[in-house]
């Protein structure tokens, strides 16, 4: 066999991975205890594994998660209405793929935003490119994007993902190009991505919060009657952990 040959052309073939493999394979005295399907087999899988390993760690870094979050770090003992069902529903990523939206409401120091973080993670283990944006700093990106011409640049990358997740949404009420701005982002993930939304206003208080009752209506047709909705209560878990 003409070893040299063959992997040079894995490698012009961009594998890299089943090159390495197949100059191991061939120093390992156990290499022939194996068919000539199952060592391809191997290698195949070791290229494919390796590949996608660097699409999740691309998908977590273009994610802007930040702190690594895991839905397996759930503390379910303290009382704060957590559905341990339908987290692992939430978990298997069906939502995503039917579009569906999930609003996480809650008092400050709940947990609403490591939940948020958690499912983002998962939704990129998944294989779902996603993006964590803090809703008060959404805002001023899309003013500065907005003051350099790339507003619609801006908002296309947004559109394109699969899940958004927007944190803290409503802390503060919006302005009317806020409002306008909001509507954009949802009008182009209606029926065709998912968003999440944390906010510690109940939903039934965000008309108020969005102002601008057209508007309002709009925004929350699009957000609210198809989602899934997880309340929170309970005392702060960063005062808990002090403890």
């Amino acid at each position: 066999m003409l070893t040299h040959p063959t992997i040079d052309k894995l490698h012009r073939l961009r594998l890299p991975v089943m090159a390495q493999g197949l100059r191991e394979r061939i120093d390992s005295p156990a290499a022939g205890d194996l068919s000539f399907e199952e060592r391809l087999g191997l290698l195949a899988d070791r290229e494919l594994l390796e590949r996608e390993n660097k699409k999740l760690v691309w998908r977590l870094a273009k994610s802007r998660i930040g702190k690594t979050a895991c839905l397996e770090d759930i503390d379910y003992r303290a009382s704060r209405g957590l559905d341990r069902s339908l987290l692992q529903e939430l978990a298997g990523g069906e939502w995503i793929k039917n579009h569906r939206n999930l609003l996480i409401i809650g008092p400050t120091g709940v947990g609403k935003t490591f939940l948020a973080r958690a499912l983002g993670h998962q939704a990129c283990l998944l294989g779902f490119s996603c993006l964590f944006l803090r809703a008060p700093r959404l805002f001023p990106e899309i003013a500065l994007a907005r003051e350099t011409g790339k507003t619609s640049r801006l908002l296309s990358s947004w559109a394109k993902m699969d899940l958004l997740l927007l944190d803290d949404l409503c802390l503060l009420p919006l302005t009317q190009d806020q409002r306008h701005d909001l509507l954009e982002i949802l009008e182009d993930r209606w029926e065709t991505r998912s968003t999440l939304v944390t906010s510690q206003y109940p939903v039934d208080l965000w008309h108020e919060r969005i102002g601008e009752p057209t508007l309002a209506d709009a925004i929350l047709d699009r957000l609210v009657h198809n989602a899934y909705t997880i309340t929170l209560k309970g005392d702060s878990m960063r005062k808990r952990l002090k403890t």
